[in-house]
């Protein structure tokens, strides 16, 4: 009877492990053909969508995925980190530049390179790979050499040319590895990173850069039909002609990656987190400035992480909101504002330090804020102005030029008055009868020196 039931239990394991292996062997991409989409700029979101769509691709079995590519650049890490997802990837990469009018132009070319084939489709182009960044270590395409270099006398380069110099060889191996790497034009790829070439589909095929040029995807299917490639270290032919085709979009974690890595979004995100906690520091206990304040500066921080930013724009930054702040705090009349207003709009200007437009703040947003920023301190400091020139509404010296009632008349000298709904002492060089109004000239501890009002004045 034991034996029975173990018998039954070990046959129960096996189902459970078989039942396991038949649900992996099925999985939705086992066998088919994943579509994926580089569109605009290649950066923290794009990076995070490709690496984890191709990981699924690559634990689903999927035949083969085609990524369509149209990009105008982008950042050097998150086109790094989707090369080496490419390279690494047991499913072939067929990276196809589509649909007409698309570009895979700077960063586009080298993940377009790493693909196990490429194609484009007519119309489209690609290149202009050189690295290029605003600042120290900006680069620019090789032009012609300088006069004085031909004399012989050239000066040596500085720190900023020997960076670029330096930039421009790891980025003309990094594209030659990849070219090598896939059989494709080599020298050409050196080109593209040294004097921004570029060239369209029909140029690319007929120079070794492409293997394909596609209408749309079903072409694209048809032509790669039947070619051997080299995918996770081993060959095989693809067979994807008649396989079902699975798009896998972004998700909501990407596509909120995508809008908070957004520049202009960090950037109100990093002010809206500020102000709200000024805001909460001059209010306490409201709860919501702070509470909004706090995750709009925690994911402002986040973004920033992410992005290329100047760390010498994020300094000038902070130092112009503290100006602007000891301003609110103690007033100088507007000294202290516009130092943080200047000291803001270059820190804001300074930023993000990329030469890729959309990972630059726009200047209509910083503009805004500079003025927002600007009407405040104006503000606060005709609102100090303002104050310097008001009585004094509290302590002693209010008293001064008040009036008051006199309750008796005054017997040599002396008498009382009301003032504030108080009775004082009073003193008076003139005379002084019952009910008469009176305004109160110093004060000396108790008692108050008075003179009555002539004529309502």
């Amino acid at each position: 009877m034991r034996a029975f039931g173990f018998h039954f239990l070990l046959a129960g394991l096996l189902a459970l492990v078989a039942g396991a292996g038949g649900a992996a062997e099925r999985s939705p991409l086992a066998g088919r053909v994943v579509e994926l989409a580089l569109t605009g700029p290649v950066g923290p979101a794009s990076s995070d969508y490709l690496v984890r769509a191709l990981a699924r691709a690559g634990a689903g079995n999927a035949a083969l995925v085609v990524l369509r590519i149209d990009t105008p650049g982008g950042l050097d890490t998150a086109m790094r980190d989707i090369i080496q997802t490419i390279l690494a990837s047991p499913v072939p990469v067929a990276g196809f530049v589509a649909p007409s009018g698309a570009r895979a132009a700077s960063a586009g070319t080298y993940i377009l390179y790493a693909c196990h084939l490429a194609a484009m489709a007519p119309g489209t182009n690609l290149g202009a790979a050189t690295p290029v960044a605003i600042g120290p270590g900006g680069d620019a395409p090789e032009g012609p050499a300088r006069p004085e270099a031909a004399k012989g006398d050239s000066p040596p380069p500085s720190s900023t040319e020997t960076l670029a110099l330096k930039s421009r060889n790891d980025a003309v191996a990094y594209l030659r590895a990849l070219a090598e790497l896939r059989g494709r034009n080599a020298d050409w790829a050196e080109a593209a990173v040294r004097e921004a070439a570029s060239l369209s589909a029909q140029a690319a095929l007929a120079q070794g850069v492409i293997e394909i040029i596609a209408a749309d995807l079903p072409d694209l299917l048809r032509q790669v039909q039947g070619r051997r490639v080299e995918a996770g270290g081993r060959a095989s032919v693809l067979d994807v002609q008649q396989r079902e085709v699975v798009t896998l979009l972004p998700d909501w974690r990407t596509r909120l990656l995508a809008v908070i890595t957004n520049p202009n979004v960090a950037y109100l995100l990093m002010l809206v987190g500020v102000y709200g906690l000024i805001l909460e520091f001059y209010h306490p206990g409201v709860g919501l400035p702070g509470i909004a304040g706090g995750i709009c500066l925690l994911l402002a921080l986040f973004a920033f992480q992410a992005l290329p930013v100047n760390y010498a724009g994020m300094a000038l930054l902070v130092f112009g909101m503290l100006l602007m702040v000891a301003e609110a705090v103690m007033p100088s009349f507007g000294a202290l504002g516009i130092g943080g207003i200047v000291a803001f709009l270059f820190g804001s200007i300074l930023l993000f330090d990329r030469d890729v437009p959309e990972f630059r703040i726009a200047w209509g947003l910083i503009l805004g804020a500079g003025l927002g920023s600007a009407i405040g301190v104006a503000l606060l400091a005709a609102f100090a102005v303002r104050a310097t020139r008001r009585a004094v509404t509290t302590g002693s010296e209010a008293m001064l030029a008040e009036y008051g009632e006199a309750l008796a008349d005054f017997s040599g000298g002396r008498g009382q008055v009301r003032l504030h709904g108080e009775i004082w002492q009073a003193r008076a060089e003139r005379p002084v009868a019952a009910g008469t109004t009176v305004r109160v000239r110093e004060r000396h501890g108790l008692t108050v020196a008075v003179e009555p009002v002539e004529n309502g004045k």
